[in-house]
């Protein structure tokens, strides 16, 4: 059903943009098109310290040391909904070129990424996105539909379809996590009769929260043969509760998470198999449709093409969006194959 090819990445890119981030490369404050130094890029995350985001934003610095811009990461240290305001208000105030964004929440920030709009601010979205008519353009990694399916469809080979099962997400607000879960309720619905959804918890893209809701539902639902969590800190952090418990072996894990946070667990029999894109091609192509908007070489609208590196050509589709690609999963069989 779903496309198993992943796009190659040079992870050897990685390492120089994370070299990039130690030595902490300041964004411009021209807020023009950058001039001779090239656009300056801002990556405001969910919030700083998460691993995925180490790798996403890792990826833009790549992409943007290729095109000579200057880079920088900043964002909250826990993902609630306002907490990027202050973030975005500041990078306004500097000047930068060009806002790339993961959102907390869909509302929350609208009004401060509008005012850096209006001061020439283009704001790329990525992850998660913002109402449309925040943003300019959204990099999406997988369609929803996918991203929702595969997950399914990994617990469901993996309890033998049929059984209790529960979703650990991020947090309640997540405009991505909120979408694929309402598109799980409906596959299960119609594909899955025999697989209950018992209960929905969140553990706010925090390692100890997501931890303890893992032990709380598990306690809570003593029938409970899978967990689904689709967000990278919570399927690691239920990983780490069930490969020393009672569980291990007996219920099953499954969602999105980076091959090097989740090795050990599929090595030592805890996870069967997760899903997840690049989230280095995601940064790295966020940064290049950054620099695309910067320099006008498109605007957002549908149609609009632009190229991305070694990622090669994009086009935005509906509602300014742009397609990373397929989600792919990882198994004991190839997970040692990738290092991010």
């Amino acid at each position: 059903m779903f496309n198993r090819k992943i796009r190659a990445t040079a992870v050897a890119g990685i390492a120089l943009s994370v070299a990039l981030i130690a030595t902490g490369c300041a964004a411009g404050g021209d807020g023009g098109d950058g001039g001779d130094a090239g656009p300056s890029i801002t990556f405001l995350p969910k919030n700083l310290g998460n691993a995925y985001f180490d790798t996403s934003d890792a990826g833009g610095a790549e992409a943007i040391a290729e095109f000579g811009g200057s880079y920088a990461e900043v964002g909250p240290a826990t993902a609630t909904p306002d907490s990027q305001v202050s973030f975005i208000n500041t990078a306004a105030q500097q000047g930068v070129n060009g806002l790339v964004v993961s959102a907390n929440d869909p509302e929350a920030i609208c009004d401060a990424l509008n005012e850096a709009r209006d001061a020439g601010v283009k704001v790329v979205t990525f992850d998660s996105d913002t109402n449309p008519d925040c943003r300019d353009v959204f990099i999406n990694q997988a369609t929803a539909e996918g991203i929702a399916k595969i997950e399914v469809d990994l617990i469901a080979e993996q309890i033998g379809g049929a059984g209790e099962i529960a979703i650990l997400s991020a947090t309640a607000n997540a405009t991505n996590q909120n979408a694929w879960i309402d598109i799980m309720k409906d596959y299960l619905a119609s594909d899955y009769p025999d697989i209950t959804l018992v209960d929905v918890v969140y553990g706010d893209d925090d390692d100890q929260t997501s931890f303890d809701q893992t032990a709380a539902l598990l306690q809570a639902h003593p029938d409970l043969k899978g967990i689904i969590s689709p967000t990278t800190v919570g399927i690691s952090a239920a990983a780490r509760y069930l490969s020393t418990s009672e569980y291990k072996g007996k219920v099953f894990l499954t969602g999105l998470g980076t091959p090097n946070q989740m090795r050990e667990y599929v090595l030592d029999g805890t996870v069967v198999a997760f899903a997840l894109w690049n989230p280095a091609d995601l940064g790295y192509l966020a940064a290049y449709a950054a620099k695309a908007l910067i320099e006008g070489e498109i605007t957002g609208a549908e149609g609009d093409t632009f190229e991305a590196g070694k990622l090669g050509s994009y086009t935005v589709g509906a509602n300014g969006t742009v397609l990373l690609g397929d989600p792919y999963t990882f198994d004991a069989d190839n997970i040692g194959d990738f290092d991010f």
